[in-house]
């Protein structure tokens, strides 16, 4: 399939009252169609993987055309240059969990731009350097726990930014972390009570939040 065959399979799924409710879920309504990802996913499948395709379909702007992008692109062929020119053009917190959590996180850039971007002043680009770490924590079955460690003193210096879209990805990663085996459990929970005794409210929350999953039975239960 073509671009423009996909463009327009997706403006026949169209819904404004989508694009509505999205927007109470703070997604940015610009150039949004109000497609249902299953609907996004499945046209993904029939497209197959395809990276001249998927640069056409991000070049568009379109808001599902950008997520169907990051799912028909092939992380062999990304580059970092791609990678920055598409984390810059970031402007909802869907395409950027989509784009990290199903393209991104599988280049061989992933690793060393979680540090990279989870230090710059862009909300949407310090959030994907987030997204990144939970993304690895669930996908990257090779990584050691110290990759992971070295991540936790990073989330500590930034659980007091108040930024919605940054604070639960902060948060997000420090779980997601946390629930990937026993020992970066502990180092999880310890690294949550530091953040927890600062006296900044964010980071409290951040804490806070972590802790209640982290330490949870259910959590606990699985990791043993």
């Amino acid at each position: 399939m073509t671009s423009i065959e996909l463009i327009a399979e997706l403006r026949s799924h169209a819904n404004p009252a989508n694009v509505a409710g999205m927007a109470q879920f703070g997604i940015n309504p610009h150039d949004t169609l109000g497609v249902s990802i299953p609907v996004v996913r499945e046209l993904a499948k029939r497209a197959g993987r395809d990276h001249a395709l998927a640069a056409a379909l991000w070049e568009s702007g379109i808001h599902e055309a950008r997520v169907l992008a990051a799912l028909v692109d092939d992380p062999r062929w990304v580059t970092e240059e791609q990678m920055e020119r598409w984390v810059t053009a970031f402007d909802s917190w869907d395409v950027c969990d989509q784009v990290c959590s199903n393209l991104f996180d599988r280049t061989p850039f992933a690793w060393d731009k979680t540090v990279a971007w989870s230090s710059r002043p862009e909300e949407f680009v310090k959030r994907a350097g987030f997204v990144l770490m939970a993304a690895l924590a669930v996908h990257d079955k090779r990584a050691s726990d110290q990759q992971f460690e070295a991540l936790l003193p990073i989330i500590a210096r930034e659980a007091d930014d108040a930024r919605n879209f940054v604070k639960k990805a902060v948060n997000w990663a420090l779980r997601g972390i946390g629930k990937r085996n026993r020992a970066l459990n502990t180092l999880a929970i310890a690294t949550a009570q530091t953040i927890g005794a600062m006296p900044d409210k964010t980071a409290r929350w951040v804490a806070a939040d972590a802790l209640r999953e982290l330490t949870s039975d259910a959590v606990q239960a699985r990791l043993r």
